[in-house]
């Protein structure tokens, strides 16, 4: 595992010329709203996680040319929103994806990236259940990461690393406030992703993180 990690990785450093670009999101109204949402369900429970994975679906179907990949002959730009995520496993790291991420719930991408998570760590993940998505999250706030660049998951266009939610200091109309705050950076590969098309989907995401009622429309 360690030997397929190194290799994709070194070749993606190698070949793909990566940059970054970080917003910063206020989650104060997506916490209450998991809370609510937490308070209706019978099974299981919406994380912080499977709200982010909504917003990049609804993002990148709102912003397709973020959705893409490189070859030599043609860049790829994807119809269907296929999440691979990031999930630590003993010895490594596995991309379970959540596959047509643009047409599912968050009661269903709940269900699902919990069992995908589960069979991961304990290695019965079948290699379509792993293989083949269009963008990657990488999430290391649970480990109370402020912030990090991820390295893009070949041949995959970006990557988004999201960063620990905390109360940090923040102007509002003028005057001193504190929200809580989550920083998010997108690694992209800039031969099929432009700067202005990163950024349009981390405007579009950040709303949809900030406003998240919007995910249910």
């Amino acid at each position: 595992m360690r030997k397929v990690i190194a290799r994709r990785l070194t070749e993606s450093k190698q070949f793909a010329p990566h940059f970054y670009m970080t917003v910063d999101c206020e989650i104060d109204a997506l916490l209450a709203t998991r809370k609510k949402l937490n308070e209706k369900l019978a099974d299981g429970k919406v994380s912080v996680n499977d709200l982010v994975i909504k917003a990049a679906a609804i993002a990148l179907k709102q912003v397709p040319a973020a959705n893409a990949s490189w070859t030599e002959s043609e860049t790829r730009v994807y119809h269907s929103v296929d999440i691979s995520v990031a999930v630590a496993i003993e010895g490594g790291l596995i991309t379970p994806v959540i596959r047509g991420a643009q047409n599912k719930g968050l009661a269903e991408i709940a269900s699902e990236m919990k069992d995908l998570a589960a069979r991961a760590r304990d290695g019965k993940l079948m290699p379509e259940e792993y293989q083949g998505g269009t963008f990657s999250i990488s999430n290391l706030g649970m480990f109370g990461v402020k912030e990090f660049a991820a390295v893009i998951n070949p041949p995959q266009g970006a990557i988004l690393a999201v960063g620990a939610g905390a109360q940090r200091a923040v102007v509002k109309d003028g005057a001193l406030a504190i929200a809580t705050v989550m920083s998010c950076t997108l690694s992209v590969d800039h031969r099929v992703v432009d700067g202005a098309i990163g950024a349009e989907f981390l405007a579009t995401f950040k709303k949809l993180i900030e406003d998240p009622l919007t995910m249910l429309l």
